[in-house]
């Protein structure tokens, strides 16, 4: 079996590029029809939804190594720090006017979203071959 740390990278690192590269690709298609404040939105959002994605992979061996006292201390804090951290793009989507709040919210799920996607579509396919 694979050790957990690098099993846990490459999904985090397939999961973060299929994020990215799907956001990439919808914010070309509304620059392309003059939305520029909703491509901007959708492309600050999932940069944020990615940070927060890595940060809780990270967190996570912190949490499991550590004693339930020090456990409960250290996956509270990542949950602060990680809320903390995707307060900034809705902010930012809240008052700035060149960044769409709807796309922002969207993008702060992407990763919930290509995880989901690949669960329900892309799994069923390659287990099926």
């Amino acid at each position: 079996m694979d050790d957990p740390h690098t099993e846990l990278s490459q999904i985090q690192r397939k999961i973060s590029l299929w994020a990215f590269s799907s956001a990439l690709i919808l914010a070309l298609v509304f620059m392309l029809l003059q939305e520029k404040a909703i491509a901007k939105g959708l492309l600050l959002g999932t940069c944020f939804s990615i940070i927060n994605f890595i940060l809780l992979g990270k967190s996570l061996p912190m949490t499991l190594l550590r004693s339930r006292p020090g456990a409960s201390l250290v996956g509270l804090a990542s949950i602060f720090l990680r809320y903390a951290i995707l307060a900034i793009p809705l902010i930012i989507g809240v008052k700035s006017p060149s960044f769409n709040l709807i796309a922002v919210i969207i993008g702060v799920f992407a990763i919930q979203i290509v995880t989901l996607f690949d669960y329900i579509l892309i799994k069923p396919l390659l287990d099926r071959k």
